[in-house]
């Protein structure tokens, strides 16, 4: 399968997984590689740019196909080691990056003057735009069905997809709501020249990610997620427990002020730990709609050649039998 982005990341099907912090380790991006598709290293996961370049090179020891780093910025993060991420990210010779967060001028610019190429994920039209102005080489458009967060506009992939097509020149990676060969057919209809997910290769195999709670979220149907957040104007898709249902219950009463008011329940540290531990309903866990279309935890080369087979079949027979 063949397409600019497959060109640009120098890989062999137009299949992305994106930096999901904490579960994106060198044990899934090395699968992911291996699988003949294209994983980004969380970098925001890590405490410093020192433990990011061991990362790296764990990453090589399992793999030799190409591989990128996520490098989510945030305002709000004060203490992080972005510098150091940086430079280790361009010391070691990574070739792709997947910039998120806040304005990533700076970033790009570092980058693009050391030859790494840019992928930056966003959630709106005008901010593609933007990122395609600043140099990025490629976006990542992340539509209303996502993890995370999908932004304040509340539009899904169906439109988002092709609007952002339409107002780029560069290759656009379609993300929120991917997880199979017909996904994949249906991104490459609407312009987009691959796909990115997080929550179908979060249910891998090779995801760090405790096996109770991929059992429990295998459970779970597109209705299974929620939005903490909204009341402060920074939503997150996350999944629907018992400590979810928490955060919205003290948003719907008015307690929530601002991020603050909710930090003892969704902050990172917490749900890291439980994703580790197994503890179901202590964490308030990232997890996209898609989740209610995932019935199994396949290895990750398993899941790359079903997508891909399914694809070809679904373009080469269905749909082609249908304009016969």
């Amino acid at each position: 399968m063949k397409s600019r982005l497959t060109e640009l990341l120098n890989v062999e099907y137009p299949i992305i997984q994106g930096g999901m912090r904490w579960v994106a380790n060198a044990q899934l991006v090395a699968a992911v590689a291996n699988a003949g598709a294209f994983g980004f290293l969380s970098a925001h996961t890590l405490a410093d740019g020192k433990a990011l370049r061991h990362e790296i090179a764990r990453v090589r020891e399992l793999t030799d196909k190409p591989f990128g780093v996520n490098l989510t910025v945030l305002a709000a993060n004060s203490g992080i080691d972005y510098d150091g991420y940086v430079e280790a990210i361009i010391d070691t010779g990574v070739t792709a990056v997947e910039t998120a967060g806040s304005n990533p001028a700076k970033y790009i610019a570092l980058f693009k003057a050391a030859g790494v190429k840019v992928m930056h994920k966003c959630t709106t039209v005008r901010h593609a735009v933007k990122a395609e102005q600043l140099g990025a080489d490629a976006v990542s458009i992340d539509g209303f069905e996502c993890a995370g967060h999908p932004g304040r506009d509340d539009v899904p992939g169906l439109v988002l997809i092709p609007a952002a097509v339409d107002a780029l020149s560069i290759p656009v990676a379609a993300c929120g709501g991917f997880s199979d060969g017909r996904s994949l057919v249906a991104a490459l209809a609407l312009g987009a020249e691959g796909i990115n997910m997080g929550t179908r290769f979060m249910l891998t195999k090779e995801s760090p990610l405790h096996e109770t709670i991929k059992q429990a979220m295998l459970e779970s149907t597109e209705r299974d997620t929620v939005l903490v957040g909204r009341s402060y104007g920074d939503p997150a898709r996350v999944w629907r427990n018992s400590l979810a249902q928490q955060a919205l219950d003290m948003e719907a009463s008015g307690q929530v002020k601002g991020h603050h008011d909710l930090e003892s329940l969704i902050a990172g540290p917490r749900w890291m730990k439980a994703m580790a531990d197994g503890n179901v309903d202590d964490g308030v866990f990232p997890l996209g709609m898609v989740a209610g279309r995932i019935t199994d935890i396949p290895a990750c080369k398993e899941l790359v050649e079903s997508i891909v087979q399914e694809a070809r079949q679904v373009a080469g027979r269905r749909l082609a039998a249908m304009f016969a």
